[in-house]
């Protein structure tokens, strides 16, 4: 009987090669540099404050975009407000001083600091107000026993003392004071003891960074700022700096086609 013959089985087929990566020329690589270097970043505290990550203070010296910042509060009246809003009613800019508790011992002092303090702190046009957690009940009870000549103003969700950087955790209020002026210039933004919270502001006054606006006789448009991935320009990204990146892109894209022809083989 012939032996039986089995049939071996066909040899996978092996997995084609994956096309080598395209190597940059020295021209794209020199370009690409360049690019690197003067293409516009964000920065992280950008970046933060566009994705609205309370963590991230302010700081003293910048300006800031007002629109949407701190969300929307009410005063003690239960009139809904914005600190946009407060900015574009006062004649000079805003001061906010924040307090953990209404009526409690320490916060009636500062409010009552603030109260006897009241004329010379406006006389440069600012506008004061308080600033707390407290419910618009609660800080109407505490405005009217303490005869206050200013407006409390009730963040319940705490949206504009994160904003400002004066949330204690978890869920608490730092007692400190931030004022910015018309400009959305922050002049000062800290926690401070009752007495320490007026002074920073008497200071401000006395020292002329918070002068009397001019009054406005007609509209002014202000200058516009670049934007780019939603970051205003006045957090470092100018008109300039885009210019110069969409220039570096194109000389990148015409160097990596010059190294592409470079690379291929002259046909005689």
């Amino acid at each position: 009987m012939p032996p039986e013959l089995r049939k071996r089985k066909a040899p996978a087929a092996e997995p084609a090669a994956a096309p080598p990566a395209k190597k940059k020329g020295p021209v794209a690589k020199a370009v690409a540099k360049v690019k690197e270097v003067i293409a516009p970043k964000t920065t992280k505290t950008a970046a933060a404050k566009t994705n609205g990550d309370a963590s991230q203070k302010v700081a003293v010296g910048e300006t800031i975009d007002l629109e949407g910042f701190g969300g929307e509060i009410e005063t003690n009246d239960g009139v809904k407000t914005t600190l946009k809003k407060l900015v574009d009613e006062s004649q000079s800019g805003v001061v906010l001083f924040t307090y953990p508790k209404a009526s409690t011992p320490g916060c009636t002092n500062q409010a009552c600091m603030f109260r006897d303090q009241y004329t010379p702190l406006t006389a440069t046009g600012f506008s004061i107000y308080g600033l707390s957690k407290d419910s618009p009940k609660a800080n109407t009870t505490f405005k009217t026993k303490q005869n206050l000549p200013y407006p409390l103003l009730c963040d319940t969700s705490a949206t504009l003392i994160s904003a400002i950087g004066l949330k204690k955790a978890p869920a608490n209020t730092t007692r400190g004071v931030f004022v910015i002026d018309k400009s959305g210039k922050v002049l000062a933004a800290e926690p401070g003891s009752p007495a320490g919270t007026v002074e920073v502001v008497k200071k401000l006054v006395e020292g002329g960074e918070a002068t009397t606006a001019a009054p406005v006789t007609e509209a002014v448009e202000e200058p516009k700022t670049e934007t780019t991935n939603g970051v205003n320009g006045t957090n470092g990204l100018t008109k300039e700096d885009t210019d110069k990146a969409e220039v570096a892109a194109e000389v990148a894209d015409t160097a990596e086609k010059l190294d592409s022809n470079d690379a291929k083989p002259v046909v005689a």
